[in-house]
């Protein structure tokens, strides 16, 4: 192999190693979302796990983190817990970072 072509194929596996890792970090903060919303809406048990569940199965970036703060946002005003979009949205920051970190050490 050629220079070139060793470097080409380093730089598509450090491509697939970085999206494998946005994608499991993505799939943990969904899932801690899932966790910090169930505890504001009060459920526990099968109910909480069903909760996490669903939230977690939302896994594309930017179309599902609006269609989630929605989501979140009727779940809370249904069940009388106040968050705004923006304090939600803040959340999910605070929580990507956290899974990032998580993904990072392989500790989830």
């Amino acid at each position: 192999m050629t220079l070139f072509q060793d470097r080409e194929r380093a730089f598509e596996q450090m491509f697939v190693h970085d999206e494998e890792a946005r994608f499991r970090a993505l799939a943990r903060r969904n899932k801690l979302l899932g966790q910090w919303a169930a505890t504001q809406l009060g459920l526990t048990g099968q109910k909480a796990d069903a909760y996490v569940n669903e939230i977690s199965r939302s896994l594309v970036a930017r179309v599902i983190d609006e269609g989630l703060v929605e989501k979140l946002r009727a779940d809370f005003e249904a069940n009388g817990v106040t968050q705004s979009d923006e304090q939600i949205r803040e959340r999910m920051s605070e929580l990507m970072a956290a899974a990032v970190t998580q993904v990072r050490s392989s500790t989830w």
